[in-house]
């Protein structure tokens, strides 16, 4: 038997841990034998001796063999007609008694049945495994399908039982996925470029909301981008979070990438609300809730939990209006919400289920993440969650009754969209992943890894690297249960949306694994099934007519970004950081690439009102992140020559007059004028799309995000300086149009 530490490092190569990676400084960091062994528990396989792993080397290896056919098969729709291959233990001589038939089912029902017999049985490949006899046989006339999700069901019989259990015959199903090769891309794309706003929808202050910006104000906001002759509104991700400070407000830290927050609901809009005289007379005419409403509108910052308390009360209200007046009777209202519920089937029932149990934890013993409840809530198939769901049936009604609502409303702004005619309408962003503690890891553990957090190497801004704080996905668990958590996730946050940006594109390619125990600098990269996302993404993006952004800051390499490309999925260009590097000089319009979204700034980023007055410096000396003077100093003459080079880059193309100079006042400051004028020079590039923000035209200095912060820093809290009304007559807009469609119609 070979020794235990070769036998790890093959078991790692088998499932593709990177062996090494370079850093930002172009230095080698190898990975070490304790972080593959941590990596390889995560991903539970048993590794407790020479003998456990090779087994686990075994298995793999003849893992295709045992199951007699593939849990998944993703095929292009270019590569059609294929085949399918089955591993089937017989004896030799049995096969010529074999008869295999194959039945492939569509969604909607319809099948494609072929029998395969005699002649028609062609092995291939025959091999030997624990002195058993297992021959592969290429099923072959797979007719021409269509895109889309189908169901193969394979049966194997004999005249004799010959097979495992003394049987005449296996049986098994499998998923086929047949998708294109390239994402959607609209048609006006084309022919033109397209504008849009960036939107932080939870930091509009309006006359109306809550306190928070609501999807009543997003549906104002798309009609205001279309009169301004922009084609999509940008907006957060709206996941699910908990609502609370200060480890529950980041729209990238989701409890659920799969459903949304409520904290977005028009409340007043909602049919129960309005058709109730009891809840809309607490609106508005109780004192003590309209006094604690106005506290919260008027507050300097956002109270997530104050706002999600005040929404949670009357929308237990309404859902008991509705149960009683609609759910009991099955009313037309109330059999659209079974069909919502019937569409979503499991995910959404699981998705209330933990909802229910987790409000219950928090509220009466605080706690907050499922690892900490009593043991036998840690699955949903334990006889005590059983229990819970059928006690408290009405409580997970009420969870899907809201998630309903959120649908009804989003859909209200996405077919304003369409009436209007946007090219994109909405445009979604996905986080990386969600956190540990949430729905997703409770309701999906099986495809998600124990004790590890994504995150990143060690680089300039992070010397020891980064702990994003959730787990990564399992590439081989995802294949083996046909990627379907994957298909859901892609899935549900396409819908309603013309554009879904995703985070961390490089993450379908390989992710930076820290095992628990392990520093963020020790940690390893582990390879994904690039391919099958991709190809996924595709599809998706193909049927829900999504074009996809793929975020691909830092460094990625030529050949992800290639591939990216190759599927049409537009690269995430910043302002700031298109350089002809080694050079800091900007790089001009001409060389960013067309198929492209452009910007300035992001949320973790400084708006231009902030960078040009370096703000965010004076924020992170203020905070202690500085440790190092010297490199506060470094940064802050870097930035003092990059504004001189941004002044350069305008007057050469004259888009500015030579009185921008780094002694004259319009240097010193940002102005509307200068502010239009960057916004000019991204406008002149070929790409596709051009993501304009909101902060930037209204002259915010803070940035939403300060990446490093939890406490110290208002992330996610602050909100817009002017009102919506106030920005919806605001003249800056109306020059930026005016700007846009003068330069974006004539290039």
């Amino acid at each position: 038997m070979q020794p235990y530490d070769e036998l790890i490092d093959e078991l790692s190569k088998i499932y593709e841990i990177i062996p090494e990676y370079w850093d930002i400084s172009g230095k080698s960091h190898e990975t070490s034998l304790e972080t593959k062994k941590a990596i390889l528990r995560s991903m539970k396989l048993k590794i407790g001796s020479a003998k456990e792993l090779t087994k686990e080397i075994n298995e793999y290896k003849w893992k295709s063999w045992k199951n007699f056919i593939e849990p998944v098969y993703i095929v292009s729709v270019n590569s059609l007609p294929f085949t399918i291959p089955l591993y089937i233990p017989i004896k030799d001589g049995d096969e010529r008694r074999l008869s295999i038939s194959l039945s492939i089912k569509n969604e909607q029902g319809r099948e494609h049945k072929s029998i395969f017999e005699g002649d028609a049985i062609i092995i291939s490949e025959v091999q030997w495994i624990d002195k058993k006899r297992y021959i592969k046989i290429n099923l072959q006339d797979i007719v021409q399908q269509d895109i889309g999700y189908y169901e193969i069901n394979v049966e194997c019989k004999h005249i004799e039982n010959i097979f495992p259990g003394n049987r005449n015959k296996l049986q098994k199903k499998s998923r086929l996925i047949i998708a294109p090769d390239a994402c959607y891309i609209p048609p006006e794309l084309e022919k033109e470029r397209i504008w849009g706003l960036s939107v932080n929808l939870y930091s509009i202050r309006s006359n109306r909301n809550w306190g928070i910006g609501d999807f009543g104000d997003l549906k104002k906001i798309a009609r205001w981008i279309y009169d301004l002759k922009g084609g999509f509104v940008g907006i957060n991700p709206l996941h699910v979070i908990p609502n609370t400070k200060p480890f529950g407000i980041s729209p990238y830290f989701p409890l659920s990438r799969l459903y949304k927050n409520f904290i977005y609901l028009d409340i007043e809009k909602i049919p129960d609300v309005m058709e109730s005289e009891d809840v809309m007379a607490i609106i508005t005419s109780d004192e003590n809730f309209k006094k604690e409403l106005d506290e919260l509108k008027n507050a300097g910052l956002i109270d997530y939990e104050k706002i999600a308390s005040l929404k949670e009360n009357i929308l237990r209200k309404a859902f008991d209006i509705f149960h009683r007046r609609h759910y009991i009777l099955n009313s037309p209202r109330s059999i659209a919400f079974k069909k919502f519920i019937s569409e979503n089937k499991t995910s959404l029932e699981s998705f209330s289920l933990f909802m229910a149990i987790w409000n219950y934890m928090a509220t009466t013993k605080n706690i907050y993440r499922w690892q900490e409840w009593p043991a036998e809530y840690h699955s949903q198939k334990s006889k005590a969650v059983r229990a819970f769901k059928k006690t408290n049936e009405k409580e997970i009604v009420f969870y899907q009754y809201v998630q309903w609502l959120i649908d009804e409303q989003l859909k209200e702004v996405f077919i304003e969209t369409k009436n209007l005619n946007m090219p994109l309408g909405l445009y979604f962003d996905l986080a990386i992943g969600s956190v540990g503690g949430g729905s997703d890891v409770w309701n999906y553990k099986d495809v998600i890894a124990d004790d590890a957090d994504v995150g990143a190497p060690p680089d300039d801004f992070s010397p020891n690297g980064q702990n994003w704080g959730f787990p990564p996905l399992i590439p081989e668990k995802l294949k083996d249960s046909g990627y379907e958590f994957f298909i859901q996730t892609i899935r549900k946050n396409m819908k309603y949306g013309g554009a879904l940006r995703i985070d961390h594109a490089l993450g379908m390619f390989r992710l930076f694994w820290i095992p628990e125990g392990i520093s963020s600098k020790d940690g390893a990269y582990v390879k994904y099934p690039e391919d099958a996302l991709l190809h996924i993404i595709a599809l998706e993006s193909v049927r829900n007519k999504t074009m996809v952004i793929a975020e691909d800051l830092g460094t990625m390499g030529e050949n992800v970004r290639e591939m990216l490309k190759k599927f049409n999925m537009l690269s995430y260009r910043l302002f700031y950081f298109e350089r002809n590097y080694p050079d800091p000089s900007f790089v001009t319009p001409e060389k960013y690439p067309e198929m492209a979204l452009c910007a300035i700034t992001t949320h973790d980023l400084p708006t231009i009102y902030g960078y040009w007055a370096g703000h965010d410096f004076e924020v992170k000396k203020q905070l202690g992140i500085y440790k190092d003077e010297k490199l506060l100093q470094e940064q802050i003459n870097e930035r003092k020559r990059d504004k001189e080079l941004i002044l350069s880059a305008l007057k050469s193309l004259k888009i500015i007059l030579d009185n921008h100079s780094p002694k004259s006042e319009n240097f010193m400051q940002m102005t509307p004028e200068l502010c239009l004028a960057i916004y000019h020079y991204l406008a002149l590039t070929p790409c596709k799309l051009l993501l304009i923000s909101l902060d930037d035209i209204i002259g915010t200095v803070n940035q939403q995000n300060m990446p490093g912060t939890i406490a110290e820093y208002p992330n996610w809290l602050q909100k817009t300086p002017l009102t919506l009304e106030d920005m919806l007559c605001d003249k800056r807009f109306t020059e930026l149009s005016e700007m846009l469609k003068q330069i974006m119609k004539a290039i």
